[in-house]
């Protein structure tokens, strides 16, 4: 019988619960990165719940945007809509007892309590694959894939496609620990994540990741720790240079580009001169973002004005279309962020950042992408070619957008299992 006491404070928040029965889930290391390795569950106190209903019933609601559109920024019908279904539907218990499911842990890594999710396959020689999320995610982006990932037969897989899958909370983010000092930035992720694999005994493992995971995923790729086979992205970095410097310019796309490179072109220009503000922000001053964490809404609209696209599907869900993600889901993640306190904390990984997010990383191992057509930019084959000179997998796929492995599940599960099998051994 195991009980352990995790506690995270938020204001007058205490999210703690006991953990009991869960030995057998517990990994056993079995190298020399062996750490304390502790189960976690998750209880958010029935108080902070009516807390945030409240704080929702009390927003204080601008005046409408003046025009038709979303130009101005998210639309007061939205957020409306959204307040409304969070405060008298949405019930954090389902989602909670969902994460509780699973086999969660932390473990200090370079004096910071990383949470992660461990579920390893019942089927032998299961490709180890860690897994980063990004922002605005979390952990509860991968969820979905986390079956059919680590149990193919059930899935429409066969044994030989079974994955051990790890799912870190990125720090600041989530059930992870806020860093107290500067300097946790994707490199020094990279390397945390390494430990973690190592510490978990996996001598033999593949890494993949979308925006910050993807960040921190080409980080494992350039330090290029042995135990890293290979990477799989769905957000790559392969913008080449003249074209970056076109972009910086503002000024029309080079001449001569294929159709898959303009449209490339033309989906970035947009981002920069119309979706940008919110990682600026964030970049330059995260602690001025005091508002995200006093205000349920606050942080709700800054979450979805993330890129056009994704804001377009969110639009369409709480208009009551049938897509890739519900409501639900929408506010599970909202509101882990809420119940965690992590706005601000999660926001301080772009200040941390000094690395061009988009420009290739003279990545030598592996490299597997898949393009998710509305991405804040479809990468075309051309440049993936050129940024990963061991590209061993570039496929189009025909819907799904910046949240791929949340929004298109199936197609997510698929892409690995046919990216990765070249690899198994």
């Amino acid at each position: 019988m195991f009980e352990t006491p995790l506690i995270l404070t938020r204001r007058d928040v205490l999210i703690a619960a006991a953990v009991t029965g869960v030995v057998a889930m517990m990994p056993s290391p079995l190298s020399a990165e062996t750490g304390t390795i502790k189960p976690f569950r998750v209880h958010v106190p029935e108080e902070a719940i009516a807390d945030l209903r409240r704080r929702i019933a009390a927003t204080r609601w601008p005046t409408p945007e003046l025009v038709a559109d979303a130009t101005q920024g998210v639309q007061l019908a939205t957020m409306k809509t959204l307040a409304k279904y969070w405060e008298t539907e949405h019930d954090w218990r389902r989602v909670e007892a969902r994460l509780n499911s699973l086999p969660m842990f932390t473990t200090e890594i370079d004096g910071l309590d990383i949470h992660f999710i461990h579920v390893r396959s019942k089927h032998a020689g299961a490709l180890p694959l860690m897994i980063t999320h990004g922002w605005p995610g979390s952990v509860i982006e991968q969820m979905k894939v986390i079956g059919p990932l680590t149990d193919p037969l059930a899935h429409g897989g066969t044994a030989d496609d079974a994955f051990d899958v790890v799912i870190p909370s990125l720090p600041g983010h989530g059930f992870s620990a806020k860093p107290t000092v500067t300097g946790w930035d994707p490199q020094r992720i990279a390397r945390a994540w390494t430990t973690l694999m190592k510490r978990l005994g996996y001598t033999r493992f593949v890494a993949q990741g979308g925006d910050w995971g993807d960040a921190v995923s080409e980080q494992m790729a350039v330090q290029a720790p042995p135990e890293l086979v290979a990477i799989h992205t769905n957000m790559p970095a392969t913008v080449p240079s003249d074209i970056a410097a076109a972009l910086a310019n503002g000024g029309p796309a080079p001449a001569g580009l294929s159709p898959d490179e303009a449209n490339a072109y033309a989906q970035l220009d947009f981002f920069y001169k119309h979706g940008l503000g919110y990682a600026q922000e964030m970049a330059n001053r995260p602690q001025t973002l005091y508002a995200l964490d006093d205000s349920p809404i606050g942080l709700a609209a800054w979450m979805l004005d993330h890129d056009a696209r994704s804001y377009d599907l969110v639009v369409r869900v709480f208009e009551g279309a049938n897509e890739g993600l519900t409501r639900d889901d929408i506010l599970d993640n909202i509101s882990l962020y809420w119940f965690t306190g992590t706005a601000v904390s999660s926001a301080r990984l772009y200040w941390e950042n000094k690395l061009a997010f988009f420009a290739p990383k003279n990545i030598a191992i592996p490299v597997a992408v898949s393009v998710f057509p509305d991405e804040i930019y479809a990468a075309p084959k051309s440049w993936a070619e050129k940024a990963f000179p061991k590209l061993i997998h570039f496929n189009r796929l025909a819907k799904g957008g910046h949240f791929a492995a949340w929004e298109q599940p199936a197609a997510f599960t698929a892409e690995l299992r046919a990216a990765f099998r070249p690899l198994r051994s």
